[in-house]
């Protein structure tokens, strides 16, 4: 893991950038150390220095959390493959044509999902090794990839989920599997997301 940028904010907080082979990330820490650990994830394509993400992030590093949020593979300034960038096409033009688009979604998300987990248990390993953090380790975020680090990362203690974003076929079946405490976050009135 390499800093490549620092600054205290006026909270107090310690805002760095870093890069961890090709994932970029931001990580925030509270003054007091050792600190409980939050990972924060997005829905996909949004980048990690998305307002709300941010927001969120910082007022847990205020209260005594670190919180650290990774740029998922194809999302923020990643580079995304000419799959990815078909899906995407192809889920624009069914939502525009009316069509149903779970299968448009499931070939896309799925395979994110199954590249984001390793990515962020490697996040979780290199971060963990820093002595200003310390457990235990929370989630929140985005739900596909959610639940997938919970049923295969021991060290997550608790997270928080977000409705909004496609789960495959596959976290569905998984989320059976999710022992550890856990919030789930859906709006009222959610076309994409019927009750």
């Amino acid at each position: 893991m390499q800093f490549t940028s620092e600054q205290r904010l006026d909270d107090g907080v310690l805002e760095r950038e870093f890069t961890l082979g090709e994932i970029p990330g931001t990580l925030w820490t509270p003054e007091s150390a050792p600190a409980p650990l939050i990972l924060m994830a997005h829905n996909n394509g949004l980048p990690k220095g998305e307002s709300r993400l941010v927001a969120r992030a910082r007022h847990s590093a205020a209260h005594g959390y670190a919180v650290a949020a990774i740029d998922a593979p194809g999302c923020g300034d990643r580079p995304r493959s000419a799959a990815d960038e078909q899906a995407r096409a192809d889920l624009r033009r069914a939502m525009q044509a009316g069509e149903l688009v779970d299968e448009i979604f499931e070939s896309f998300i799925a395979p994110l999902v199954e590249k984001a987990v390793p990515e962020w248990r490697t996040t979780l390993d290199a971060l963990l090794s820093l002595p200003e953090i310390g457990g235990p380790v929370g989630y929140s975020g985005w739900t596909a990839v959610g639940i997938r680090l919970a049923v295969v990362e021991p060290r997550i203690g608790a997270a928080g989920f977000f409705a909004g974003g496609y789960v495959p076929r596959a976290q569905r079946e998984e989320a059976r599997q999710v022992t550890i405490p856990l919030l789930f976050l859906l709006q009222w009135d959610d076309e994409g997301n019927p009750r």
